[in-house]
């Protein structure tokens, strides 16, 4: 999967696990892209272990992480929501993001910024998600 790089000189990924679109400036990053690639896939593969407690579907497919960003010296920062700002585990869900990433090997600092803009909607949500909550 190719991702383009970001202002930062990151890997940026949607919840779909599609190289997201950002309005940065593309730049070229310090890491090769192989190795890049498979940090990317070994980041997304902890996230998807982070379950929203009420709903049995992994966060990353409900649409709650909206950003990854892999600095050149591996730091990792996510910018990830809630299915609502009220959710009974607002102030748990971010360490669990930033436990699962921090468990990657190859990981720096982990920093897990909680955004409610744009509020989450369903339509964030992963095919595979619909399916298993049966939104179809």
């Amino acid at each position: 999967m190719d991702h383009p790089m970001t202002e930062t000189q990151t890997d940026a990924v949607n919840a779909s696990g599609e190289a997201a679109a950002n309005d940065a400036q593309i730049n070229a990053s310090a890491i090769p892209q192989g190795e890049l690639d498979m940090l990317t896939d070994d980041l997304i593969g902890a996230i998807k272990t982070v379950y929203d407690p009420e709903i049995p579907v992994d966060i990353y497919e409900l649409g709650l992480i909206y950003k990854i960003d892999v600095s050149d010296d591996r730091d990792i920062e996510v910018d990830m929501t809630l299915t609502a700002p009220g959710c009974p585990v607002a102030g748990e869900m971010p360490q669990w993001v930033s436990d699962a990433i921090g468990s990657v090997d190859g990981v720096g600092d982990v920093k897990v910024n909680l955004v409610f803009d744009p509020p989450w909607t369903p339509e964030r949500m992963s095919e595979e998600a619909k399916v298993a909550l049966n939104m179809f």
